[in-house]
């Protein structure tokens, strides 16, 4: 797991193992911290996950918990008066925090890329794709025009969009939103990355399309040797595409397991509420209301101490309103940051 194991009384922390294959990215005790004007507040508070080479991830939870500000932090995309204040983000070793903008640069696209929520807002509509596609190709490599122009049809073709040549020459609004996204997948693999970054890439398509990008995506893993982190609030999309699925909840890691494991004992309180709120089919023919949480995420500059799950928690108990519980292990690979798991927080895993 994330962290150095720690010896606890009532349960043991969750061990700092690399994942199957080899960590290609490292998060530790990552903070993201924004200056406002009503005080400072910790939109990503103390993550620590890893990515091995060739794995799909998903990081789950409602809008606003911080998935995609830990995106956009491993990226060094974090726009003022947001800023990264904490923590490491290690991609093959090395620390991405501490380059500077200009390295920064060199890495993103050509060895992590990330696919954006909209493609439409994402894409130029006043350039042809055939140049968007062809401009990544060339700020990372040394290719001549008409060259990094035939990588482009390559690459359409590689994310099946049909008649590929043809496409180059299309402007954004001629294609479909499923269109869109395929090509954005495109830009985002022009360079040979080793891990992607998926930011919600199913969001405002009809659940047809959908399914028809996380098939492409997950070919494009397997065909690729691709780490994939995939960040959505949909659960059920990704069932059967992850491997490992981290679920957070106000700017932290609550729970952390293998999908199977997380489906069949789902260990925190916010996770089974997460689960019951999923619809299933059914034969018994009646019609039933789906349960839901009690209550609201809570404003992030205004959490509450102990537990931050705790006002809305069925479970909750007096210990839950003090100290913040650690991250206690549950099982291989299966962690929860719950005192029903354990009794002791240590100051290391809050």
């Amino acid at each position: 797991m994330s962290d150095q194991p720690l010896g606890m009384s009532g349960a043991a922390v969750a061990e700092a193992e690399a994942p199957p294959g080899g960590a290609l990215l490292e998060v530790r005790k990552l903070r993201t911290s924004f200056f406002t004007a009503d005080g400072v507040v910790h939109a990503v508070d103390n993550v620590s996950f890893d990515v091995a080479k060739g794995e799909a991830v998903a990081l789950v939870g409602e809008s606003g918990c911080g998935k995609s500000v830990t995106a956009m932090s491993i990226m060094r995309l974090v726009a003022p008066p947001g800023r990264i204040t904490g923590g490491e983000v290690r991609f093959k070793g090395r620390d991405l925090v501490k380059l500077s903008e200009r390295e920064m640069r060199d890495v993103r696209g050509d060895d992590v890329a990330m696919v954006f929520q909209e493609p439409m807002t994402s894409l130029n509509p006043v350039f042809k794709i055939g140049d968007q596609v062809a401009e990544a190709i060339r700020i990372h490599q040394k290719v001549s025009k008409r060259e990094a122009r035939k990588r482009a049809g390559e690459m359409l073709e590689l994310v099946s969009i049909p008649d590929p040549i043809k496409r180059l020459d299309d402007y954004p609004h001629q294609l479909s939103g499923g269109m869109r996204q395929r090509v954005m997948i495109a830009m985002a693999l022009s360079c040979d990355p080793e891990l992607l970054i998926a930011d919600e890439p199913t969001t405002a398509l009809d659940v047809t399309i959908q399914a028809q990008i996380m098939e492409l995506l997950a070919s494009l893993q397997k065909r690729l040797g691709l780490a994939i982190l995939l960040i959505t609030h949909d659960l059920g999309v990704v069932a059967e595409f992850c491997e490992r699925i981290i679920v957070m909840y106000t700017g932290r890691i609550v729970e952390e397991a293998p999908v199977r494991d997380l489906f069949a004992n789902p260990a925190h309180p916010y996770t089974r509420g997460l689960l019951k709120s999923l619809p299933s089919i059914t034969g018994s023919g009646t019609t039933k209301r789906l349960p839901t949480i009690a209550g609201m995420v809570p404003p992030i500059d205004a959490l509450p101490p102990g537990c931050k799950f705790n006002p809305r928690c069925p479970d909750v108990m007096p210990i839950c309103l003090g100290n913040e519980p650690a991250r206690m292990v549950v099982g291989p690979g299966h962690d929860a940051r719950c005192y029903l798991h354990g009794d002791q927080a240590d100051p290391e895993r809050m």
